[in-house]
């Protein structure tokens, strides 16, 4: 009988290690193909590229890729399509080998590739693809995400050119995001049911009910802690309507909520809160805590005017329904450009005469 169970345990034992060899070569394989299919596409792209620049005749261009695709798919079957070949050229106009290399080493597929070299910023594009890596974003997601303006919602896009840069290159050697790129200017909560008219409590209870949608907009790192978190200071109660955590920051994060737009007495309240939670709360290893106020309206004036970003608190709009697209790109690009000119003003107030 010992026998028996020494035998029985023994087969489980082996079982499991030829699944385990089984599955690690086939995700080896999967990542070989992957890598193969990425730099066949762009080396396909990269050889038509020189072909049609060398002619310099843009007719001759579109009659070279029709000739090739119907070759191809003679010769290789479907798949081969003029439009599939004009991909190829457009990653090899958007992507140096360099890049390629580095986002099939990151695990990012061809259908990620296609989604990124449509967009013709290259620090913009670079935001996508270091938010892919980290947060594994499926395609579907990218695209999602893409179509959601998320980098223009981000404070890294507000900033000039070259700290975008240094900023990117940054999370691409650490391995872990900054405030400017977790935090957006605007939020979108469509996906919690409220109607037209709520209230702060309408909306928490909304937020809470659907709390995977919410944490889904705000990003994946973001862990819920509590609501109505209690802390008392000096005999008197004060209430932070959601506490959360965030994991890659390593920051607790107060979030509150407003009908209406940002006022400066809302300042007052949440440094109360990061002070507190600063000193009660804050675990060993973790960095200060930081704010959201999250209002329904957004006045952008008052937040730069009490330079909030130096305090720690970030201040978002929040929509419970989604803003007309073109409106909103309208709105994010301007603010956007008066931001950079602002940070220009700053940094010529601040050089030497």
């Amino acid at each position: 009988m010992e026998l028996e169970n020494v035998n029985s345990s023994g087969e489980i034992e082996l079982y499991s290690d030829v699944c385990h060899i089984i599955e690690g070569s086939r995700q080896r394989l999967a990542t070989n193909i992957n890598a193969e299919i990425c730099m066949m596409h762009w080396q396909i792209g990269k050889r038509i590229k020189e072909d049609v620049l060398y002619s310099q005749r843009a007719e001759y261009g579109k009659q070279v890729v029709k000739n090739l695709a119907e070759q191809l798919t003679q010769q290789f079957g479907k798949g081969w399509s003029d439009r599939k070949l004009l991909h190829c050229i457009r990653a090899a106009y958007t992507f140096s080998e360099d890049e390629i290399v580095y986002a099939v080493r990151t695990q990012l597929t061809w259908t990620h590739l296609r989604s990124l070299m449509f967009i013709d910023d290259t620090l913009k594009r670079q935001f996508y693809m270091e938010m892919t890596r980290l947060e594994h974003w499926d395609t579907r997601t990218l695209d999602e995400k893409i179509d959601a303006m998320l980098y223009e919602r981000t404070a890294l896009s507000r900033k000039p050119e070259e700290l975008i840069k240094q900023e990117l290159e940054q999370i691409q050697y650490t391995n872990t995001l900054t405030p400017d790129v977790v935090f957006r200017s605007s939020y979108f909560l469509d996906a919690i049911g409220l109607t037209d008219t709520y209230s702060e409590k309408d909306l928490e209870n909304a937020i809470l009910s659907n709390i995977q949608a919410f944490i889904k907009e705000m990003g994946s790192d973001f862990a819920f802690l509590d609501r109505q978190k209690r802390i008392t200071v000096d005999a008197t109660d004060y209430f932070i309507d959601l506490l959360f955590y965030h994991r890659g920051l390593r920051r607790l994060v107060a979030i509150d909520l407003k009908l209406g737009k940002f006022k400066p007495e809302h300042e007052g309240q949440m440094l109360l809160y990061l002070r507190y939670l600063n000193k009660n709360e804050r675990k060993e290893g973790e960095e200060s805590p930081i704010g959201l106020i999250l209002c329904s309206e957004g006045n952008t004036e008052h937040i730069e005017y009490l330079m909030l970003e130096e305090s720690g608190i970030k201040v978002a709009q929040y929509y419970t329904q989604l803003p007309d697209k073109t409106l909103l790109s309208e709105k994010l690009h301007k603010a956007i450009a008066i931001a950079k000119e602002h940070y220009q003003s700053k940094t010529t107030e601040k050089q030497p005469e």
